[in-house]
């Protein structure tokens, strides 16, 4: 049985890791958000197009927990009207584990409701914070490439 904090990820054979590319300010922005909001868990929504990020939407964790976040549901609709004005689409969700791990939790797994996205966990490191990203689909747990660029 493997540590509840921790889940295998698997990559299909062939098949490149899935990716997306953030701005340094986009990045820089999660970030802050993360660590102003520690202990608790910190959430958002990031819309862009194909593999590209445009822009962060940080959401209310309504929960206020340091082991679990619900995005406030007026917050996250907002969020999708804007992409929706924008031309843009959900790209990723992100959020914090400010405790760890650095990889989707069982509940997060179990939560994932949109398997298109790419979910990024924010974590602490001795350098302050950092995040990977995956991909959950069917309780699968994939790693996704982030790419940081310069701002345009």
């Amino acid at each position: 049985m493997l540590p509840i904090d921790t889940l295998p990820t698997d990559s299909p054979p062939n098949h490149p890791a899935p990716q997306l590319t953030l701005t340094t300010e986009l990045f820089e922005q999660m970030r802050r958000h993360v660590a102003l909001l520690a202990p608790e868990e910190a959430c958002g929504l990031i819309a862009g197009q194909a593999d590209r990020a445009h822009q962060v939407f940080p959401v209310t964790n309504q929960l206020h927990s340091t082991l679990r976040f619900r995005m406030a549901p007026d917050e996250q609709l907002r969020a999708f009207i804007r992409m929706d004005e924008l031309g843009l689409e959900l790209a990723a969700i992100y959020h914090s584990h400010p405790g760890g791990p650095s990889r989707p939790s069982i509940t997060d797994v179990a939560e994932a409701y949109y398997p298109e996205a790419i979910y990024l966990i924010w974590f602490p490191d001795p350098a302050g914070w950092s995040c990977q990203g995956f991909t959950i689909r069917e309780g699968v747990v994939q790693e996704a490439r982030i790419q940081i660029a310069e701002n345009e």
